[in-house]
């Protein structure tokens, strides 16, 4: 794969693989970093790159092993870089409104935390960066039954964990 094939294939995905490092990483420079590992790394193994049957699942797949790996390696997280999250104008909202999205936001991302990491990389592919089940099953190696399994209670567990820390659930 030559410079002009690289650039075709590879970097239109950077900012899907960016998004998934910061999910794992939860900071915005430790996700760089690991970006721009794998962009290295693929790099050096263009020449092999055309045997593989879809390039994006590899890159993503290298990116989840690579986030993985660091988190291992540190064995603690750092804080998140909320100034990339928001995607509501907030300056248009009161304070107790902007407060109370950025606390809802903060236990929601403690909640995805706790996930498993297969339910953790299967919710962020398929709500965050919209791949189709078939995307995800070339990315994870799951069958399609396993990944419907694991985004069903992915969900479920954020939905009830998220209840919970709110207190929505009456006991009556």
């Amino acid at each position: 794969m030559d410079l002009q094939a690289f650039k075709q294939r590879i970097l239109p995905i950077q900012n899907r693989l960016f998004r998934l490092a910061t999910m794992f990483l939860r900071n915005r420079e430790d996700a760089e970093d690991a970006l721009q590992d794998v962009l290295m790394r693929l790099w050096s193994n263009r020449q092999q790159l055309d045997t593989y049957q879809s390039v994006e699942a590899l890159a993503v797949q290298m990116t989840k092993n690579l986030c993985l790996d660091r988190l291992k390696s540190h064995a603690r997280q750092k804080p998140v870089d909320t100034a990339d999250l928001g995607s509501v104008a907030t300056s248009q909202l009161s304070p107790y409104r902007q407060l109370e999205l950025a606390d809802s936001a903060d236990r929601m991302r403690q909640l995805i935390d706790q996930l498993p990491d297969v339910q953790k990389l299967v919710l962020h592919l398929r709500d965050v960066e919209e791949y189709s089940f078939e995307e995800i099953e070339q990315v994870t190696g799951l069958s399609i039954n396993a990944i419907r399994v694991a985004l069903s209670r992915a969900r479920q567990r954020l939905r009830d964990g998220y209840l919970k820390l709110n207190d929505y659930e009456a006991d009556y």
